[in-house]
């Protein structure tokens, strides 16, 4: 599988996902335009792919801003000629303690005997637990796609690999609304403009995520109680979280040209929905 000559803009590539994804396609053969709102992360990155012997583009970029989306696909154009791959990877992810008592509560009722009640997670929210995961999670996405697509339509090709979550299809982020209606959007969002661009050449699909063993993830298994890590891997089949490198395998593969895949939503979660 190679990416050899292909400019790859990876939004989120600070940390995590993104940046597994980054150093995979870098491996792959592209050039990386890594986005992220961490100066010393994008440093740390740029480092690792010089390294792989592939160029890296760093670009301080909040996706929510429309304008710096703009600039940064006007540099990457710039620099390299043109944008080949979008992966819109970078978004808030329920993290907060808030976020976490919820999770703890979900978790144990999905997964201990007890009398069947609301959980009144819903009816608790604020507006502000409701509207702070549109700006990133979806304004964001759409900003960075159709810079994309203002690059890539001329020249008849292009892969756009959104990630998306098993929040977006499932219950299984009972514990996050917000996040989970974010993720949905994602995902419908990746069918439409799919249809919309299939006859350009431009293949969209989106990766509805399981858990992944990313830094935010990480720090919940750090603080959490034998029982409640009982109950997260109660809920998955194969007993674990999967690895960022998992995930970022996919993601080289959607973003090549040896597959006929445009606007699905493929969930490696470990059986968590099946």
């Amino acid at each position: 599988m190679t990416l050899t000559d292909k400019t790859a803009v990876v939004t989120g590539a600070g940390q995590g996902l993104g940046k597994a994804i980054a150093l995979a396609m870098a491996r792959a053969g592209a050039d990386i335009v890594a986005c992220d709102i961490q100066d010393d992360k994008l440093a740390e990155l740029t480092q690792e792919i010089d390294a792989l012997g592939r160029y890296c583009l760093p670009v301080r970029c909040d996706v929510s801003d429309r304008a710096a989306v703009d600039r940064m696909f006007a540099d990457a154009a710039d620099r390299f000629g043109t944008v080949d791959i979008l992966v819109n990877n970078a978004a808030l992810v329920p993290s907060s303690p808030a976020d976490t008592e919820r999770r703890n509560l979900h978790y144990a009722y999905m997964t201990t005997p007890m009398e069947r009640r609301s959980l009144g997670i819903t009816s608790s929210l604020t507006d502000q637990d409701w509207l702070k995961w549109w700006e990133v999670n979806v304004h964001g996405v759409f900003y960075c796609t159709r810079a994309a697509l203002r690059h890539m339509e001329p020249q008849r090709h292009g892969r756009i690999v959104n990630i998306s979550s098993v929040a977006g299809i499932s219950a299984a982020s009972t514990h996050s609304p917000g996040y989970s209606a974010s993720k949905a959007a994602v995902a419908s969002l990746t069918k439409t403009v799919a249809l919309d661009v299939a006859g350009a050449n431009i293949l969209v699909n989106a990766i509805a995520c399981g858990g992944v063993l990313t830094p935010p993830f990480q720090a919940y298994l750090d603080t959490a109680a034998p029982e409640q890590l009982g109950s997260l891997y109660q809920m998955i089949p194969v007993g674990r979280l999967g690895t960022p490198e998992e995930y970022a395998s996919l993601a080289v593969y959607l973003a090549g040209d040896n597959h006929y895949l445009t606007g699905q939503i493929i969930s490696p979660n470990g059986g968590l929905v099946i």
